[in-house]
């Protein structure tokens, strides 16, 4: 049978047939996994502790193998230099935990880890691995194959709405949108929405002063995006109202930068993340 090439909106380039279908495609939040490994090591920063972090990596990266049951898959890493949200706010992630500097140095070894027991890793300069991944992740469910992340990052969360599996690797558990909606009050394609109005204290968002999460779910609730809540402003009685009025800029920037992008061009052909575990 000839061979068709598929192309999903020219973002990554899918080769195949009707088997298609059957692919899973699993997509690591590489540093997401990393850094919460290495947190829990015992003892003082430095070199052996990111190498005992890098087996335990390895280990939780065979067990999502096992669990997942991947033909596909990839370590994603942010990628060097500035992102385009720093360039749209120059405070984004400021006073954010920097890396240690043995695991910094250590990455390497990490993806030279991953390679061995048949992953690679991947990286896009001046992008974030957020970005990356759910680009590849929405694309892939669109094209009819399976998608699963593999991150705690909440903001994940609103990729449920694209038909994506999002995992909790630590607990080894989806996270589906009843979990969403228990946690935040609002539904996974309100959660970026519900971040620009409440703030996301992680990357320096700081959202609509005076707006919490409880508010940020009431508004959500009552008028499903944040823009509807913004043209609605003068609407709302008293402060929340004014707030929202004199603020309206602030949370349009702030949605910008805590939604994910999925229309990033990446040239990666789907051949490159074939999946080949080895090893116990």
């Amino acid at each position: 049978m000839a061979r068709r090439r598929h192309s999903p909106a020219g973002l990554i380039r899918w080769a195949g047939t009707v088997e298609q279908r059957a692919i899973i495609l699993l997509l690591i939040d590489a540093l997401n996994l990393i850094r919460r490994v290495y947190a829990a090591q015992p003892g003082e920063d430095g070199p052996e502790r990111a190498a005992g972090a890098r087996a335990s990596s390895v280990q939780s990266l065979r067990r999502a193998l096992r669990q997942c049951t991947p033909t596909h898959c990839a370590c994603v890493f942010d990628g060097r230099g500035r992102s385009w949200r720093h360039e749209l706010d120059p405070d984004y992630k400021q006073g954010h935990a920097p890396m240690p500097e043995a695991l910094r140095e250590a990455l390497d070894s990490y993806r030279q880890a991953f390679r061995e027991i048949g992953v690679v890793s991947h990286s896009v300069p001046g992008i974030e691995a957020d970005d990356v991944i759910a680009t590849m992740a929405v694309k892939a469910a669109a094209a009819g194959a399976a998608a699963i992340v593999l991150s705690t990052d909440k903001i994940f969360g609103e990729l449920l709405a694209a038909g994506v599996r999002v995992r909790d690797h630590f607990r080894g558990r989806d996270t589906d949108a009843a979990a969403v909606v228990e946690k935040f009050g609002v539904r996974p394609d309100q959660l970026a929405d519900y971040l620009a109005l409440a703030g996301d204290r992680g990357n320096n968002i700081p959202g609509v002063p005076g707006v919490g999460s409880k508010t940020a779910a009431a508004l959500l609730a009552r008028f499903a995006t944040l823009e509807e809540a913004l043209q609605s402003a003068g609407e709302i009685e008293g402060k929340l109202g004014e707030r929202l009025r004199e603020h309206a800029e602030t949370a349009r920037l702030c949605r910008k930068l805590v939604g994910l992008r999925t229309d990033l061009e990446l040239g990666i052909n789907l051949s490159e993340l074939r999946c080949l575990p080895r090893g116990p």
